[in-house]
C-alpha cells in the first residue's frame, strides 16, 4: 500500500500527560541550565540576575511556549507540515511558513555544535570516574582541558558516540524510544541533582550559596545584564527550537496546554536553580571564583573535585548529570527533523533517524575541529561582528543570536496578530478572561519589544 501523503500521516500520540511532560522539560533541560545558567548568574552578581531570569521565565517564556504548543497541536503535523496546514487553511500569507523551515533547520545546526560540548561531558566523566583530577590546580585544570578538546580523533568519536546515542531512541519512535527513556533519563537527572544539592549542604559552603542566589543585589545589574537574563530564559526553555510545536502535535486534546506549559517552566527553572546549589558551594567552598564564564564546568569545578572527599565519585556524578541533561535534550533536537523527514511518501523512520544522525555528525566536524586543526581558521573574520570567531562560533552565534530569537519572534506575532481568536481559543481552553488577555498583549507587543531588544543589543550593542 502506498504512503499516505503528508498531511495525512498519522503521527503516535503522548501515552499519557506524565510523559509528555518527562520529554519536554527534557528537551528543554538541558546545557543552557546546568552549563550556561551558572556561570552566566556568576558573572552578573548572582540573585539579582536569578529574580530577574525567573521572572522573564514565566512574564514571556510562558506565553511563547503556550503559544509554540498551541500551534503544534492545531496542526498535528511536524513544524513544516503544521505550518504548511495553518496558512493554507486559513489562508494566511505564504511567509509564515517560515516558522516551520526555521524549526526544523534550527535544531539540525544546533545540534552540530551541541553534541560537540555533550562529547565533553562524555570526555569527563571518564576522566572523573579515572580519578584524573587528583591534585589539580587552576592552570594545569585549563591546560588538561585544552589538551582534552584540542584531541580531534578523540572528540570526533565521542561527538558522533552522543549523536548515535540520540539517534537509537528516535529511530525507535514515541512510545519504543523517547517516552521510555525519559521516564528513566528525567526521574535519573532529578534525583542526581538533589543528591548532590545534598551533599553540599553537609561538605560545602551551602550558606555562602544560598546568598549568592537569593540575596539580590540590583546595584551590579545593568542593561547588558537584565539582557542576558531575558535571552537566557528563552534559550533555557527551548523556545523557538520547534521541539515544543513537534511535541505538542502528538498531544491529545483533553490535555491543557496552558497548565502543561506552567509546570514545564518550573521544572525548567527547578533544575537551573537546583544547578547553582550543585555548583556554587562547591565553588565558595573551595576558595574559586563564581565568574569564570564558560569554564567554570570544565575547569574550575575539576579543581574542587580533585580536593574534596569522595570527589572523584562526586565528579562523575556530576558529568553525569551533564551527559543525562544534554542526552534528553538532543533527542528533542532530533525529533522535529524525522517528524518532517517521517512525513514523506515512503519514508521509513529508522532510515530518516540514521539518515539525521548521519548528517549531523558530518556537519558538525568542522566545528569539533574547531577546537584543534582549525582552531586558527575565521571563516567570517572579514565581518566586525565575526572578528576572531572559530566556525563554532560562528555556527553558534548564528543559531542563538539570529535564528533564535528571529523564529521566536516570528511565533509570537503569528500566534498574536495572525491566528484569530476562535482558533487560539479552541486549543487554550479559553478565549477571554484576564489571563488570556495577558497572553494576548505580551505576544502582541512584550515579547517582539524584547526579542528586537535583545537583537538590537547582541548585533550593535559592542
Amino acid at each position: 500500500m502506498a504512503a499516505p501523503p503528508a498531511g495525512d500521516f498519522q503521527h503516535e500520540s503522548w501515552s499519557s500527560p506524565q510523559a509528555f511532560l518527562l520529554a519536554t522539560i527534557g528537551a528543554a533541560v538541558g546545557l543552557g541550565n546546568l552549563w550556561r545558567f551558572p556561570y552566566v548568574a556568576g558573572q552578573n552578581g548572582g540573585a539579582g540576575f536569578v529574580l530577574i531570569y525567573v521572572g522573564f521565565v514565566f512574564l514571556l517564556g510562558l506565553p511563547v511556549m503556550v503559544a509554540e504548543m498551541a500551534i503544534g497541536r492545531r496542526g498535528h503535523q511536524s513544524a513544516v507540515g503544521t505550518m504548511n496546514r495553518l496558512v493554507e487553511r486559513h489562508r494566511h500569507a505564504p511567509f509564515w511558513k517560515l516558522i516551520g523551515w526555521l524549526s526544523i533547520l534550527i535544531p539540525f545546526l544546533g545540534l552540530t555544535y551541541y553534541a560537540v560540548v555533550a562529547a565533553w561531558s562524555l570526555d569527563y566523566l571518564g576522566l572523573a570516574i579515572t580519578g584524573a583530577f587528583n591534585g589539580l590546580d587552576g592552570p594545569a585544570s585549563q591546560d588538561n582541558f585544552a589538551v582534552q578538546i584540542g584531541r580531534p580523533l578523540r572528540q570526533l568519536f565521542l561527538h558522533g558516540l552522543f549523536i548515535a546515542s540520540v539517534v537509537v531512541v528516535v529511530a525507535r519512535g514515541l512510545h519504543g524510544g523517547i517516552e521510555r527513556i525519559s521516564k528513566v533519563a528525567m526521574p535519573a537527572l532529578f534525583l542526581i541533582l538533589l543528591f548532590l544539592v545534598v551533599y553540599n549542604i553537609f561538605q560545602a559552603d551551602f550558606l555562602a550559596a544560598l546568598r549568592f542566589l537569593f540575596t539580590p543585589d540590583f546595584s551590579r545589574l545593568g542593561t547588558d545584564a537584565i539582557l542576558m537574563a531575558l535571552g537566557q530564559a528563552l534559550f533555557s526553555l527551548a523556545i523557538g527550537v520547534g521541539v515544543m510545536i513537534t511535541y505538542s502535535a502528538y498531544l491529545p486534546k483533553e490535555f491543557s496546554l496552558v497548565t502543561s506549559a506552567a509546570v514545564i517552566c518550573c521544572g525548567d527553572t527547578l533544575v537551573a536553580l537546583l544547578a547553582g546549589l550543585a555548583i556554587f558551594p562547591i565553588v565558595f567552598g573551595y576558595g574559586l571564583s563564581p565568574g569564570e564564564g564558560p569554564g567554570l564546568i570544565f575547569v574550575t569545578l575539576p579543581v574542587a573535585f580533585g580536593q574534596m572527599p569522595g570527589g572523584a565519585i562526586i565528579g562523575a556524578l556530576f558529568f553525569l548529570l551533564l551527559f543525562l541533561a544534554a542526552y534528553t535534550t538532543g533527542i528533542g533536537m532530533v525529533e522535529p527533523i524525522v517528524s518532517w523527514l517521517e512525513e514523506q511518501r515512503g519514508a521509513h523512520r529508522p532510515t530518516m533517524t540514521i539518515l539525521c544522525g548521519f548528517l549531523a555528525w558530518l556537519g558538525g566536524i568542522v566545528s569539533v575541529l574547531s577546537f584543534s586543526l582549525l582552531s586558527g581558521w575565521h571563516p567570517l573574520d572579514w565581518l566586525p561582528l565575526m572578528a576572531g570567531k572559530t566556525f563554532f562560533d560562528v555556527i553558534d552565534f548564528v543559531v542563538a543570536n539570529v535564528m533564535l530569537p528571529v523564529n521566536a519572534l516570528l511565533i509570537a506575532l503569528f500566534a498574536g496578530w495572525v491566528l484569530d481568536r476562535a482558533t487560539i481559543g479552541a486549543e487554550l481552553g479559553r478565549g477571554e478572561g484576564p489571563w488570556f488577555a495577558y497572553w494576548r498583549f505580551a505576544l502582541r507587543f512584550l515579547v517582539p519589544a524584547a526579542m528586537i531588544a535583545i537583537m538590537v543589543d547582541l548585533w550593535f550593542g559592542n
